[in-house]
Formats: C-alpha cells, structure tokens, sequence
C-alpha cells in the first residue's frame, strides 16, 4: 500500500461532551482539545499494556515530530455554564492525618533517594537501588496502610461515608457540548497532518487509538480511529494566532517518561508541551455564503464583573478608549492597517482593525450592558498591521501585570466617567455574548444591535412634511444597502430601518451620543438608525455597518430563526 497524503486522528465525544479544565484557569473548559493532552492520552494507553510495544512506540516518536496539526471541530460547540461543586474529600481513611503526612513525607524522601541512586549509578542495577525499591514498594502497599479494626475509632470510621465527611472541597467540571450531537450527529474533533502514513504506521496508530477510550475527564469518553480523508480544519496553526494551544514538542515521549519516575502518579505534576498559535480557518465556512471585508480574527477582551455596569450607549467612548489604550503601546510608525490612516493621514480606503464593545443583548434576559471589548482583525489585514497589534496589546499586559489586578490587569480609564478593569479571553467562555461564534453566523438576516451610522445624511426623518419624511426613510433604506456593498457584500434583498431597537437589550438610535466624524467642511453628525438586513444568500461574519464600524457602531447579529433567541 502507498501512503497517504495526509491523516487525520479523529476523536468522536461517545455522549456528546467534552469535559476538561483550561489548564491557566480552572473554572474555563478547554477547547478545541489540545493536541499535547491528546498526545499524553496516547502515551498511557500505550504504557498501561502488559508489554508495551516496541512499533507503538516507534509511532509516538514519529508523531511528536510532526509539528502542530489542523484541528477540524464543532464550530457551533458552546460551554456548559460552570457552577461551583461541594465534594466530600476522597481521600479520607480510619487512621489519623499526621500518620498520613508522616507516611507521605518518608515516601517522598524514599523516592528522592531512589531517584539519586539511579542518577549516580547509570544503568547499573546496584544493591541499594534494589534495597530502596523494596522499601518505597512497602511504603506504597495499600494493605498495609490501615489500622487494625479492632482499634478504629467509631467516629473516623463513620466519617468513610460520604453524608458524615466533615471537610468538602469546592470543584468545578467545565465541559464542552458538541451541539451537533443534539441533532443525531456524531459529535468529533480530528487532528490532521498534512503528511504521508505509510500502511503499518497507520495499522500500529489504529490499533494503539482503539484502546484510547477518554480523552479530559474520565466522563469524556471517546472512540478514536485513523482516517486518510479528513474534513476541512477550522482552526489552523498561525505563528501569529491569538489562540494558544499546548502542542507535542520532539522529545515529548522522553520528558513524559522523565516525569513519571519523579512523581509516580501520586504527586502534582505538569504536562510539558510546546505553545502553539493557532487562527480561525475562513476557508471553514460554508461554501454558498459570502463575508464581507469586516470578518477576521477577534480579540475578545472581558471586563471585570464589577465593570460590567456601562451601558450599551457608551460603546464608542469605550471602543475609543481602548483604541487609544492600544495605539499608546505601539511602535511608531502605526501601519496603515492598524491605524486606518495612510501616511499623509488620509482614511485609507482598505478594510483595518475595529474597535468594538460587546454587549449582553440577543438573549431573552438581556439588559444591554458592555461584557466586553473586542478588536477585529480582518482577514485581509496585512502581516505588519498584525504584528504592530500583536506586540502593542503584548507589551499593554506585560507593563499592567505587575499592577496588583492580577486577575483582571488591565485598565480602560475614562477620566471622570470612571474606569474599567479587563483581561484578554483566552478559549471559550460561558458568557455567549464573549463568543465570537455568537456574532458570526452564517446567516441571510442580520439586524443591527448597534445603531447604524449613515454615510450621508438622509433628511429628516420624524416631524416633517409625510412626503419628506417617507422620502428620508427611503433615502436610509439606500444608505443601508450601500453600506453593505461597502463592506464587500452583495445588495440586500431587503433592508428594514427604524429608530426603535431591533433585539432584547438594544437601545433606541436617539439614545445613543451624537456621532461626529470629519468632513470637508467640519465635523458632520451621523444620522443613527437600527435595521434588519436580508441577503439571497448566507452572509458569515462578523459583520459592521456604516460610518461607525470601526469605533463599536453598526454591529450586526445573525439572525437564525424569528425570535430573538
């Protein structure tokens, strides 16, 4: 047989959930599944044989120095709202804690020796190491580490049950559900390599990945197979991507089996891995839909639950402010892409980085206020713009970590308006209005949670003659569809405007300050308006509209069906 030219390692989730804890914060699920704890799931499957096997061994070295793969998964895959759990503590026995701690402490101090003994003496086998294995094997033997029963204490032994444990401990189980699962679908994340799988390779793989039967969690249970034609990835390795994965580093077998002879799966330990970037792939999307110039990579940014108290109508104070925020880290000259200004300080007439708030809005019991922020980088963005961002918001969380706000370091202030604390979003999180996936379809309607900003003025649109007044809305109606063809998208099929608000937790257009952008003859204020845009086909966003989509104004949201949900 000839090899393939390419593989994939497909995991299909057997309940539809994926359940494993973001390893820099763990109450997060982690997501997409990183490819060096899919790699540490093959390596125990492979050591927990009778007589691991030579070739199946042979295939994890050659696996680890395959660099980072594509990851084809559920694009639509939402966490599981995480709350806090009270758990009796596993560990209790019918012998007192300082026997325990005296107990663990001589194991600890057996094993360092050991491991002193087997440093110094190579691969020589001498008589103190064998000594020293007797001894830490005693030490381990699990029959000899409980009391007679005859001289238990009644009160130790009634705390064995669960309902009478005196200490509980807060846990938290953070999964993924895999929403095509809902429908009968197999629920699958694959791995793919772009690279050849000779025959018996792929048969060891194959062989060694159906024995592999969780992956995370022990709930996360998984059936794993090699496949030679896998789907399209959505997220793809990007040494300038925002998503941070661990990925499996040359040598990754060696340093797994260093570290299991240190803590001998009892103590704490860490996974070593290799950090890897990694975008959203466009070329993921629907094939019949269309993306305007806008749609590219966010940035997301959350705000400190005790900031989330702005209002949806201070969205381009706040997009403003943290503009300003970025550009005072960047190194001068600001590219054109980042800036949106050519040299000779222009607008330039090519799609740049946005500037936007998220708001809790969409949603049945949505209040409208600012969750976030958000920076919108276009996928035709040029590789300088993208570095100048990349270092500026790098060098922005380097200078505020030592601010005393670790968990929420960095700071938008608005002067007398007060402050904001935020971080920088790394994986999936629980608030759906953070999820880029919530703003980006595809979908064939999208209505405005932001007001719209129009390029020009349409005339007077409430207390004026009817004839004029209908002849302003028609005016805003052509506006809207130019704004769309400005952003590279076809004409709507149909466009709705209003000044009321379209979606839960939006606000009237009159609600929101008056915007002013420069004109040949001084500032010119923008007329506001809300409104549903239809297209013929699937739009994939995330999508802004008008004068105002580079400061938080005119962002859309699809609409799937005809709620609001």
């Amino acid at each position: 047989m000839t090899e393939a030219d390419g593989f994939g390692i497909e995991v299909n989730f057997l309940t539809g959930r994926y359940v494993a804890t973001c390893h820099n914060d763990r109450r997060k699920p982690e997501w997409p599944p990183h490819p060096a704890r899919l790699f540490s799931a093959l390596v125990a499957t492979w050591a927990d044989a009778d007589e691991p096997s030579s070739a199946e061994r042979a295939v994890l070295e050659w696996l680890e120095d395959l660099g980072p793969p594509d990851i084809a998964a559920d694009a639509t895959a939402a966490p599981r709202r995480v709350v806090s759990h009270f758990v009796p503590v596993n560990d209790m026995a019918v012998v007192s804690r300082k026997w325990q701690v005296r107990r663990a402490s001589r194991t600890a101090d057996l094993a360092r020796q050991l491991q002193r003994e087997r440093a110094s003496a190579g691969d020589e086998t001498t008589r103190k190491i064998k000594q020293l294995e007797q001894r830490l094997a005693k030490q381990l033997d699990v029959r000899d580490q409980v009391s007679a029963v005859g001289n238990t204490s009644l009160d130790m032994a009634k705390e064995m049950f669960p309902e009478s444990r005196s200490e509980k401990r807060e846990r938290f189980f953070p999964s993924m559900t895999l929403t095509d699962f809902e429908d009968g679908a197999e629920s699958r994340v694959t791995y793919v390599w772009q690279r050849g799988l000779a025959a018996d390779m792929g048969s060891t793989l194959d062989g060694m990945l159906a024995r592999l039967t969780r992956l995370g969690h022990s709930s996360s249970l998984v059936s794993c197979r090699v496949v030679t034609e896998p789907p399209e990835a959505l997220f793809v390795p990007s040494s300038t991507g925002v998503t941070r994965l661990r990925s499996v580093r040359a040598g990754q077998l060696a340093d797994l089996e260093r570290r299991y002879q240190h803590h001998q799966g009892m103590s704490p330990r860490s996974l070593p891995f290799s950090d890897a970037g990694y975008r959203v792939s466009r070329e993921s999307a629907p094939p019949a839909s269309c993306s305007p110039n806008t749609a590219g990579e966010w940035i997301v940014f959350e705000f400190a639950p005790g900031s989330r108290v702005s209002p949806l109508t201070r969205v381009v104070d706040v997009a403003t402010t943290l503009r300003a925020a970025v550009f005072r880290y960047a190194e001068d000259p600001i590219p054109e892409g980042l800036s949106g200004h050519a040299a000779d300080g222009t607008p330039t007439a090519e799609p740049h980085v946005a500037f936007l708030g998220l708001p809790f809005a969409g949603h049945r019991h949505a209040d409208g206020r600012l969750l976030g922020a958000a920076v919108s980088v276009p996928d035709r963005a040029d590789e300088a713009s993208r570095r100048a961002l990349y270092r500026a918001i790098g060098a922005w969380e380097r200078l505020c970590g030592d601010s005393g706000r670790s968990s929420y370091p960095l700071r938008l202030t608005f002067g007398r308006k007060g402050a904001i604390d935020m971080r920088r979003l790394l994986g999936p999180t629980a608030l759906r209005s953070l999820s880029p996936n919530d703003w980006t379809g595809p979908s064939r309607r999208w209505v405005s949670v932001t007001p719209i900003a129009l390029p020009k003025h349409p005339g007077r649109l409430r207390r004026a003659p009817s004839v004029a007044v209908s002849k302003a809305w028609r005016a805003a109606e052509a506006f809207v569809r130019q704004a769309a063809t400005h952003v590279d998208l076809p004409e709507p099929a149909e466009v709705q405007v209003g000044l009321a608000p379209l979606v839960v937790g939006s606000r009237p257009a009159a609600s929101f300050p008056p915007f002013l952008q420069p004109g040949r003859h001084g500032p010119g204020r923008r007329q506001l308006v809300h409104a549903v845009a239809t297209f013929d086909r699937p739009v994939q966003g995330p999508l802004m509209l008008g004068a105002g989509r580079f400061v938080g104004l005119g962002l859309m949201r699809p609409l799937r069906d005809e709620s609001n949900e």
